[in-house]
């Protein structure tokens, strides 16, 4: 298969959406550069911006070749998260740099290269088959994935809903490899529940603890009896469900004074043994019970991030499977390890998978991906394109 995809060039591509500094919410340029490369091949275009109380706004594209069904998605985002010190890198990460056969910079990996191969893919499917087959390609790409995810996936997919705009499965290219490519799709992801938990007594002098009422051994009790909890053991396609900490804070800078309050956050990535709801149930009724035992006064703020989803193994990932195979001549393993992705929100729209580059240096100083890897997703996707239409 030819990795120089005719009117749009995956190196080329990804080189020039890494050289805009598209840290969240900024697009500095992104999707102005992708939507002009996706309508010269064809496509129509939609730029919507978003807007929410407290959030910035933030700009998205939707696009599309072709009016009928099936219509096959990619999804991703050219958001990228902050650079660190700058200083630390060994190239300028805004720049696309090539070195020893790797580009390195934000966004290489995760995941504007991923972007570039679906424009890529896209591009040499439609001359492959003059654009004459039955269907359509669609790219919903936002700007906020990075971000608070407010004024992004989700409400494209609302926008699309109202006007009629339905995908029938799709592809999202976050990075899904551990360590090489073709290791692994992802067909499912555990969901994320998030607790902030506050104990409030009565501040006083340390010398006379009968006048003040103390929360943080309060608070100590109701930590211990979280993370205590045994959710699940897992089950044939997830792992266990598992309670990490991760902050416990009382904000106090004197050792004579008892504080008033006392905080803990704490974070839950959870399989279909649970739901959102079940899981607020059950925290609640940990802390009552201890709350109730030792008198103590507390507030649970819950964020319920997402629930968790599995789409299976089936036509869809059969096709990734397939393409994967023959292009890198390895299976790659099924799995829903691994944190959130926009994923969420499309799998209550249409099945969805996973699968990207390797994300062993997404976030890090020095991120970089392969230059073959990029040649062979661009190729993979056009492949999963070729069959998902035969």
């Amino acid at each position: 298969m030819n990795n120089k995809h005719t009117g749009i060039d995956v190196i080329d591509l990804t080189r020039e959406l890494m050289r805009c500094p598209s840290v969240t919410p900024a697009d500095a340029g992104a999707l102005d550069i992708l939507q002009q490369a996706l309508e010269e091949i064809g496509f129509t275009c939609h730029r919507l911006t978003f807007s929410d109380d407290n959030t910035p706004d933030i700009e998205n594209l939707y696009a599309r070749y072709g009016t009928k069904a099936p219509n096959f998605c990619f999804a991703g985002h050219t958001d990228v998260v902050p650079v660190g010190d700058p200083a630390a890198w060994s190239v300028d990460p805004f720049d696309g740099t090539i070195k020893d056969g790797m580009i390195y910079g934000r966004g290489a990996s995760d995941m504007k290269a991923a972007v570039a191969a679906f424009a890529a893919a896209s591009s040499q499917f439609i001359q492959n088959t003059e654009g004459l087959f039955e269907g359509s390609v669609s790219l919903l790409i936002t700007g906020d994935e990075e971000g608070p995810s407010i004024n992004g996936t989700r409400k494209v997919l609302k926008w699309m809903a109202d006007n009629n705009e339905k995908i029938d499965h799709c592809l999202v290219g976050e990075p899904t490899n551990p360590k090489e490519m073709g290791e692994m799709v992802k067909i499912g992801r555990r969901g994320s529940f998030t607790g902030f938990l506050t104990v409030t007594g009565t501040e006083g002098h340390v010398a006379y603890p009968h006048l003040a009422e103390n929360p943080v051994p309060h608070l100590v009790a109701m930590v211990q009896a979280l993370d205590a909890m045994e959710l699940d053991s897992g089950s044939d396609h997830f792992q266990a469900s598992n309670l990490e900490f991760t902050t416990i804070d009382v904000g106090n800078t004197a050792t004579n004074v008892i504080p008033k309050s006392a905080r803990a956050a704490f974070n839950i990535r959870f399989n279909t043994h649970h739901s959102l709801d079940s899981l607020e149930e059950r925290i609640r009724s940990v802390l009552e019970d201890i709350a109730t035992a030792r008198k103590a006064t507390y507030e649970l703020e819950c964020l319920k991030n997402s629930g968790p989803f599995f789409t299976g193994i089936g036509p869809l990932s059969n096709i990734v499977v397939a393409a994967v195979e023959k292009r890198l001549g390895r299976t790659p393993e099924l799995s829903t390890t691994g944190g959130t992705s926009d994923a969420r929100y499309i799998k209550d729209f249409c099945p969805v998978v996973e699968f990207g580059l390797v994300g062993q240096t997404m976030h890090k100083t020095d991120e970089r991906a392969s230059v073959a890897d990029i040649e062979a997703l661009a190729d993979i996707y056009t492949d999963i394109l070729e069959r998902y239409f035969s």
